[in-house]
């Protein structure tokens, strides 16, 4: 199974990795890694992760405090928001 993200949602990825490059070198690839190997986890076991919403589904990245908020399609995974833990919740409803 693909995925894809959601424009939003890649927003949010590539701002929170240039954040944490900017804090220290190789951070933000290290972010990158984990947000891509959490992906990698929904890939395999899309059904196995807590439901958000109605419609949605969230997993938790192991290293750092980021939510994988997605959506399993016929034939991909919607990922909806990269969601740092401390933002408000829910504000990524709109984008479905």
């Amino acid at each position: 199974m693909k995925f894809i993200f959601h424009p939003e949602a890649s927003h949010e990825l590539n701002h929170a990795i240039d954040f944490y490059e900017e804090r220290q070198e190789k951070l933000g690839t290290e972010f990158m890694e984990e947000v891509y190997a959490t992906i990698q986890r929904i890939i395999e076991f899309p059904n196995n992760f807590p439901r958000h919403s109605k419609n949605t589904r969230k997993c938790f990245t192991n290293r750092f405090p980021f939510t994988i908020i997605y959506q399993i399609k016929p034939e991909e995974i919607l990922i909806i928001a990269v969601a740092h833990q401390s933002r408000k919740p829910g504000y990524w409803k709109e984008r479905f």
